[in-house]
């Protein structure tokens, strides 16, 4: 019934920080649409942005920042991920570790986002 994956909502408490964190750091492409609205953009999906306190409606019933715990495929070798955010100055929390994956085992690390979300990003570990 459920093919995949279209949006989620990302409650932040700061818009700017947030936008830079997945634009610059992730290579996401931010859009602004409706009345004011941003989303971040990548692949065939996006992360809509709420600001806390002024959320549009309807909304989960407890939007909280800091909350999620989100995994994201990388579309080049995780050593190359691995060596931008380095480069950034971003800290990571965790990794590389291995895991499991929803279609494959995954090779990943994690990091902070500015609103302390924990953001996993990883590469297929491809068994042969």
């Amino acid at each position: 019934m459920i093919d995949h994956l279209d949006h989620l909502v990302l409650t932040t408490t700061n818009l700017d920080a947030t936008i830079r964190f997945y634009t610059d750091l992730l290579g996401m492409r931010l859009e602004q649409f409706g009345n004011g609205r941003y989303a971040l953009k990548f692949g065939e999906q996006k992360i809509n942005l709420h600001v806390r306190g002024s959320e549009f409606e309807p909304k989960a019933h407890l939007p909280v920042p800091g909350a999620l715990d989100l995994c994201f495929i990388a579309s080049i070798p995780l050593d190359a991920v691995i060596a931008h955010i380095e480069q950034a100055g971003w800290p990571i929390v965790e990794g590389p570790v291995l895991r499991t994956g929803a279609v494959h085992k995954i090779r990943s690390i994690y990091l902070r986002d500015p609103d302390l979300n924990l953001i996993e990003i990883s590469e297929p570990v491809l068994e042969g």
